[in-house]
């Protein structure tokens, strides 16, 4: 085993070390200094300590957990904002198996508080048929991302280019908008079964301004509208900036998630508590949300027609140009790729590690994977580092268990080119759940995302090709996208 003194030592040396890495590969500017306190070196020293510390003060600690509850004003349920970077770290040596981020940690920790209320239920409570009225208030919670000060958070969510890690940021949504909805549901003692509430959509989001990972970032949300047995949660992510005078100008993204509960013995719908909003504000979400569940239904009902009349027309001058590369490939446009040749995979099995509560693999971990296979197609299209404009609507086809071959698949389906000042990537990503010893595949997730380029990328006549389909089934899938982006615009 060694001597623990030498230990010690080893360890305290490499912590040294670590201090005096270059100023770039820990993502600070020539002039800042890494932030370090007493805690964060006593657990490098102590890597195995199951004791948990939370830094608070310049000398202070507590050992309590993060209390995630309601902000708001009630005596009985306020309490300050998360603070993303205040749930357990591993030290340094271990981060690349990190999987959780350090939001989805304080999230899930406070999720267990809530059962912890069910340890004294009957061994067969009864299902939760007395409902309750709850406002959105009583949902309302916040996350504090302090990337300003706290280098460790910090170095978690910045990409190569010193940006915001957008697909654990789409993680950490799901993370939020999964714990609003457990505390909405949550009933007053624990006489009736928990629920089994699972993500079902997620509206499009579209990114309002620039996102920087060394300025504190805050993400908010709240129940907004509840049917008999779904509920949509709106979520804002908030970054105030020197030139943001307003509220609104600190808004950077706006998400609806949509979650539907099931009771978890007999795995059927169940009836949700209702929800009764309180101010304009709370009211007027509510109308919007009710809209859009209205259109919901419309549009699965308009996904089965059959493309026929004048879009016959249309896949015929989509396939026009993949002819020429089928049949005279020398004569075809060089500014013209298929998109067949744009296309990336991966596949994973899924891990014990990556499943949620109820013992399922979390959409937040889809979501980012699907994120960052979107982000490398564009990559590798492009040219160079891709920028996120949007993600589109997501619809939660089927569950993914542990133990699930998870296959995913990624092509640029087609470019908009009218404004070559800011070209724009629509990357398809389709993840697959296939069962090898059934001898099935089934597609659980269709994710639609679109980047741009920097302007910087596009000097000395460099240029974002056009996308081909190259069979009728790439044409009709092209063809749903663009008019998919015609009815939300």
């Amino acid at each position: 085993m060694g001597n623990p003194s030498s230990r010690l030592h080893c360890l305290i040396k490499r912590c040294s070390n670590f201090y005096r890495k270059p100023h770039f590969l820990l993502g600070l500017a020539k002039d800042e200094k890494p932030i370090f306190s007493t805690v964060f070196c006593d657990q490098m020293v102590s890597p195995f300590s199951q004791t948990k510390q939370f830094s608070v003060g310049a000398n202070d600690t507590f050992i309590d957990p993060i209390p995630v509850v309601a902000t708001t004003r009630s005596p009985l349920d306020s309490s300050p904002t998360i603070d993303a970077g205040s749930s357990i770290r591993k030290p340094i040596s271990l981060w690349p198996g990190m999987y959780h981020s350090p939001v989805t940690n304080a999230l899930w920790e406070a999720r267990s508080s809530i059962f912890e209320r069910f340890s004294d239920a009957p061994v067969d409570p009864t299902p939760q048929n007395d409902l309750i009225t709850k406002t959105p208030s009583k949902s309302r919670t916040s996350v504090l991302y302090k990337f300003s000060s706290d280098y460790v958070l910090r170095e978690q969510y910045r990409n190569p280019w010193n940006e915001i890690r957008m697909g654990k940021l789409l993680e950490d949504l799901d993370a939020l908008a999964g714990t609003i909805s457990f505390k909405h549901c949550s009933s007053n003692d624990g006489t009736t079964r928990p629920l089994i509430l699972v993500t079902a959509s997620v509206d499009k989001m579209l990114l309002k301004k620039p996102i920087r990972v060394d300025t504190d970032l805050k993400i908010e949300g709240a129940v907004t509208w509840v049917g008999r047995s779904s509920m949509e949660i709106q979520l804002e992510v908030m970054q105030s900036s020197p030139e943001a005078s307003s509220t609104s100008e600190s808004l950077a993204l706006t998400a609806n998630f949509t979650f539907v509960a099931r009771d978890s013995k007999t795995g059927k719908s169940a009836p949700i508590n209702q929800i009764s909003p309180e101010t304009e504000t709370e009211k007027l979400l509510w109308e919007e949300a009710e809209e859009r569940n209205k259109m919901r239904k419309v549009k699965r009902g308009e996904r089965k027609k059959e493309i026929q009349g004048e879009e016959v027309n249309r896949l015929n001058e989509l396939l026009a140009e993949s002819r020429i590369f089928c049949d005279m490939p020398a004569l075809a446009d060089r500014d013209s790729i298929l998109i067949k040749d744009t296309c990336l995979q991966n596949s994973l099995i899924c891990q014990p590690q990556q499943r949620n509560i109820h013992g399922r693999i979390f959409g937040g971990f889809l979501m980012r994977r699907a994120f960052e296979l979107a982000y490398a197609t564009a990559y590798a299209f492009a040219g160079s580092a891709p920028c996120f404009v949007e993600v589109d609507h997501v619809d939660f086809l089927k569950p993914v268990d542990v133990g699930n071959f998870l296959r995913l698949k990624s092509c640029v389906l087609y470019t908009e080119l009218e404004n070559l000042s800011k070209p724009l990537i629509n990357v398809e990503v389709v993840a697959h759940v296939m069962r090898p010893e059934l001898r099935s595949s089934e597609v659980s997730n269709n994710f639609y995302f679109t980047f741009t380029v920097h302007q910087d990328s596009l000097k000395n006549g460099a240029r974002v090709r056009n996308v081909v389909p190259g069979t009728e089934e790439e044409a009709r899938r092209v063809i749903e996208r663009m008019d998919a982006e015609n009815s939300c615009s």
